[in-house]
């Protein structure tokens, strides 16, 4: 880590653009799952990720072993969960919503790490909630399932971030890579149960929906994640993240202009409760927490 007080220009322009990304990636997951079932878009994601990632970082021996339950847990119970979710609800919501992995994981960390919880992160706790609340009685945002989805999808990521925490570091290219690879076969698994339109929606899908996909790979996944995971290793977390809390405010702009949604004063006020109680939180979170989210 520098000692410098404020990033360098670069890396300002690298977080901002890591932000751009995971904001858009709400938009392209929308766009790709309006045609392409949720679970077979994420399915053809992860391939497609690992087939990318493998070949190039292999893993040592022992590796594997730590990898496949959180393939599980943050494959199928974060992003096949989230996929479903975001397909169902407008982006603003969706992009605001994916935020409370961070208060989940103080949560957690608390019931069985017995890390502090102290009033300031309460208070954060509290106004991050109260925020999706808000949210998710905005007008025109989505049905409720969806919503919960969504939110439970955030619970799962906090549970795979201690499976991770608990692992041997792993590198986290071969980690995204062998991750990718475990849990696509599984979500083709539940695509075949759970979606019958999935090959004619493949064959069938328009160019936009491919290039969501496409965007979830190449934009969201290789660039933005290496992007992060060079400025975490530069910076401390409480350096970089406040900007990658600007990601939402990404996804109500394109999803107004691209996708027609409206932003209401309801939506506004929730998504910024929410954005300043994860802020709130983050900004004393220890680095092992939250270091290793892959959205």
């Amino acid at each position: 880590m520098t000692g410098r007080t404020t990033l360098p220009a670069q890396d300002v322009i690298a977080v901002l653009a890591v932000a751009l990304l995971w904001g858009g990636n709400v938009i392209a997951v929308k766009v790709a799952t309006a045609s392409i079932p949720p679970f077979m878009t994420c399915a053809i994601r992860f391939a497609l990720v690992g087939l990318i990632l493998c070949p190039f970082y292999r893993p040592q021996p022992g590796m594997l072993r730590h990898v496949w339950p959180v393939a599980v847990v943050m494959g199928i119970g974060h992003f096949g969960l989230l996929f479903l979710g975001l397909s169902g609800v407008d982006s603003a919501t969706g992009s605001v919503a994916v935020q409370l992995g961070v208060p989940f994981s103080v949560i957690l960390s608390r019931l069985f790490l017995g890390e502090r919880l102290d009033g300031r992160r309460i208070a954060g706790l509290a106004l991050a909630f109260s925020g999706v609340v808000v949210l998710a009685g905005a007008p025109g945002h989505a049905d409720l399932q969806s919503v919960a989805t969504v939110i439970f999808a955030d619970l799962m990521w906090a549970v795979s971030m201690l499976l991770i925490k608990r692992a041997p570091p792993i590198p986290p290219m071969i980690f995204n890579g062998w991750m990718a690879l475990f849990t696509s076969p599984m979500l083709l698994l539940i695509s075949f149960a759970t979606e019958r339109t999935r090959w004619s929606a493949v064959t069938d899908a328009p160019l936009a929906a491919w290039g969501g996909v496409a965007f979830t790979i190449v934009g969201a996944s290789l660039i933005a994640y290496t992007l992060w995971y060079k400025l975490l290793r530069a910076h401390s977390l409480n350096r970089v993240v406040p900007y990658t809390l600007l990601s939402p405010a990404v996804a109500f702009a394109i999803g107004s202009h691209y996708l027609g949604e409206t932003i209401t004063t309801v939506k506004i006020v929730g998504a910024l409760m929410t954005l300043a109680g994860v802020a709130v939180i983050e900004i004393r979170i220890p680095a092992s927490v939250s270091d290793t989210e892959t959205t």
